[in-house]
């Protein structure tokens, strides 16, 4: 897992409050002032409350008239009715606000994933840092509301509350001042305790969601059926919800002791209270309107005491971490580099290169070295597990060296963005994308926001061995390929063919083959790639595979065991030479005999 730097409460807030601001800034400051006048209306109620019962006294003793009652009363009404409206609304606002900021901040944080290096994703540790983000992201918003509410609300009350209470005895003030104690160092307390609960969940939670897939997901449940799995899955499932159960239960345990003792000192101090004002209405240092007033209201300021702090503050601190996982997702490195149009007419070239997936210390490729001319084909074949894939993922920029470099071009690839390096370039994963879409849209998703000259969509079709009048796609191009919505399901070899027009159909300077026809079979597999050579001339293009029946058709053929390039040549040279491309293709060879 991956550590940040955690953050304090109010740095979090310096953070984040920029972002959610921005969202949705007029919503946010109609916010901030209709607590404000909340505020301003709480303290009005005892102020407005202790005149009316100050007119009730002197009506009592004769210096007052029954229109100074009614006045008063009004007054406190008018007081009273403009509250009632000013706390629906603040109830409202937030509401409105969150739904705004929140799909605000998920197409950033989408826009942030999407600029994160592809490698980041063979990282357990950043894996856990998306998920734990995820969560932070939601809760920030949250934050931002509730912080604020300290400022304009909350500070704003027991500020002008203070100065009453010290208006009428100065020592009330005090007595409050020192209850708000314990709250805070609850609040301390909090921070901690739940800082540590969401970086132990966080791994817990991503694997429950594994395991949940595996049950239900459309791409697993088949299996998991046939092989009798439920069971074992659902028990790794509750296993882990059990875990994180446990950690949240002993969290929230630990911190409501802490509450639960540090409120003992407020109760302490609520007593206290009570019996200051018993004894200074018997001194008659506050009058009898003072005394009602304030009882009146010492109740309600004791809730707002812990509502701040079970609540408010509460929650700031139960969330302060995953907020600090989402920060410190926003500040992982992205994949930088400046815009070039990437130039293949100078062919590609790789220097020295080796690789190394996160968390492993065994090389996947060592200090490999060759250059492909333009117009060239070659041919990148090894056992599994040589490596083939890894370097496919360095040639087109998807991953960058960890030694040595990649060039386009003359053009280093760790130096331009990705999206320069991708413009003109295409590919056919051994491990393609089925869209649960229409036969149209999974062809032509290749080239959406691209000018397309690669062919016409019955041209790769036709290039890709199928037609959009066969009988399995029974709307032609508007086929939906999916029984999920309304479609049709198809077979592996159908889906494959998809694949490799939808690869055929976007424009490119240089194209991939990663092994996409492991579904088909080899006298098939030799038919699509001849089609691949005859449309790919002119162009740089590479076919990786572990069957070779068809790799002659390629100018040159890299062979890599173990990480290594062991031999390069043509077909015939390679053959001749007895080595390992000779081996592995006589142990394949009675697979093209007829």
């Amino acid at each position: 897992m991956s550590k940040g730097k955690k953050q304090g409460a109010l740095s979090v807030f310096r953070t984040v409050f920029p972002i959610v601001f921005h969202s949705a800034p007029g919503t946010y400051i109609a916010l901030e002032i209709v607590s404000f006048l909340h505020a301003l209306a709480f303290v009005g109620l005892p102020i407005f409350f202790q005149r009316l019962f100050s007119v009730a006294e002197h009506l009592v003793n004769g210096s007052a008239t029954i229109s100074n009652v009614i006045f008063a009363i009004s007054l406190l009404a008018l007081v009273n009715i403009f509250w009632q409206v000013i706390n629906a609304t603040e109830n409202f606002i937030p509401i409105v606000y969150e739904e705004k900021t929140k799909g605000k901040l998920a197409r950033d944080m989408q826009d942030k994933i999407a600029r994160l290096s592809p490698l980041d994703f063979e990282d357990t540790g950043k894996l856990d840092d998306i998920n734990k983000a995820e969560q932070g992201k939601n809760n920030a918003v949250d934050y931002v509301i509730r912080f604020s509410w300290i400022f304009s609300f909350y500070i704003p009350y027991f500020g002008l509350m203070g100065w009453y209470f010290a208006t009428l005895k100065p020592i009330l003030a005090v007595l409050i001042l020192l209850i708000f104690t314990p709250s805070f160092l609850a609040y301390i307390a909090r921070i901690q305790i739940f800082s540590k609960l969401e970086d132990k969940s966080a791994p817990l939670r991503r694997e429950s969601e594994y395991y949940q897939a595996c049950i239900v997901d459309r791409e697993y449940f088949k299996e998991t059926r046939l092989l009798g799995a439920y069971g074992y899955f659902e028990k790794l499932r509750q296993e882990n919800i059990r875990l994180i159960n446990d950690l949240s239960f002993k969290a929230n345990l630990k911190s409501k002791l802490y509450e639960a003792g540090l409120k003992i000192i407020t109760v302490l101090g609520y007593v206290g209270i009570l019996l200051l004002l018993f004894y200074s209405v018997l001194d008659r240092s506050i009058s009898v309107g003072a005394f009602a007033s304030i009882l009146a209201t010492i109740t309600y300021l004791f809730f707002l005491m812990d509502e701040l702090a079970s609540q408010i503050v509460g929650d700031l601190t139960k969330n302060w971490g995953t907020i600090n996982n989402y920060i410190n997702f926003l500040n992982l490195n992205e994949r930088g580099g400046v815009e070039q149009k990437t130039d293949f007419s100078n062919g590609i070239e790789a220097r020295n290169v080796s690789f190394t997936y996160p968390a492993k210390t065994t090389p996947a490729l060592k200090n490999i070295s060759f250059s492909i001319k333009p117009g060239e084909t070659v041919a990148i074949v090894g056992e599994n597990g040589s490596g083939k894939s890894t370097l496919i993922k360095l040639l087109t920029g998807i991953y960058l060296p960890s030694q040595g470099e990649v060039y386009f071009g003359g053009t280093n690839t760790g130096t331009i963005t990705k999206s320069s390096l991708f413009a003109n370039m295409s590919a056919i994963f051994q491990k393609f994308q089925q869209y649960k879409m229409t036969l149209e849209e999974n062809i032509g998703i290749s080239a959406t926001g691209q000018r397309q000259d690669g062919g016409s969509l019955d041209g790769v079709c036709q290039l890709s061995g199928f037609s959009p009048g066969d009988p399995v796609f029974s709307n032609g191009y508007e086929t939906v390929l999916s029984r999920e919505f309304g479609g049709v399901d198809l077979s592996g070899g159908a889906w494959q063919r998809i694949a490799i027009a939808r690869g055929l159909y976007r424009t490119h300077e240089m194209i991939v083959l990663d092994e996409p026809t492991a579904a088909i079979d080899p006298i098939e597999e030799t038919r699509v790639y001849h089609q691949f050579a005859q449309i790919s001339q002119g162009k740089i293009a590479v076919i990786v595979t572990h069957r070779l029946g068809s790799v002659r058709l390629a100018d040159r053929i890299f062979v890599l065991k173990q990480g290594e390039l062991v031999e390069s040549g043509t077909h015939e040279e390679l053959l001749n030479y007895g080595g390992e491309y000779a081996r592995l293709y006589k142990s394949q060879e009675q697979w093209y005999m007829r």
